[in-house]
């Protein structure tokens, strides 16, 4: 059988379950699709660090040992460089990573839920060897901590 064919096949079977699904009454359509509630677009496409701030509403966020960037010194693929955060800082409850060099700074933001073990990871592209900051928020306050990641082949069109 064709891949190609094989994919849409299993493609529109999944979406006959889930409109089966909705019509039924066993799920919402809010359940289905994804939220945007949080989305902060101007933070998404900020340019520098200060423009950052601004959208974040917040001035330079404090320097902190409690939050640790989690990155290797030298990526060989910027298209693919394993980055995460870790922080001991008490009631955090947003958490994002940031590339100076990349032509949007913010790369992702997670907002925790109370409890949860404040460690994230993900995986980012970066053009170029850059600054990789690390972004807490906790009780209200922006905290950071910064990593020099060197890239061997870049990633974001490089």
């Amino acid at each position: 059988m064709n891949e190609s064919r094989r994919a849409v096949l299993k493609a529109s079977s999944g979406f006959t379950v889930l409109g089966l699904a909705v019509a039924a009454g066993l799920i919402k359509p809010s359940d289905v699709l994804a939220s945007t509630a949080g989305y902060n677009e101007k933070a998404f496409t900020a340019k520098t660090l200060d423009d950052l701030w601004k959208a974040m509403g917040t001035k330079a966020p404090k320097e902190s040992n409690a939050v640790t960037v989690i990155a290797p010194d030298i990526a060989e693929n910027g298209a693919v460089v394993p980055v995460g955060v870790s922080s001991t800082l008490p009631n955090t409850t947003e958490v994002a990573l940031l590339v100076a060099n990349n032509p949007s700074v913010l790369s992702a933001s997670f907002v925790l839920p109370a409890g949860t073990d404040t460690k994230v990871n993900t995986r980012v592209k970066m053009g170029r060897s850059s600054d990789v900051y690390a972004l807490v928020k906790a009780d209200g306050q922006y905290y950071f901590a910064k990593k020099e990641v060197k890239v061997t082949l870049g990633g974001c069109g490089g």
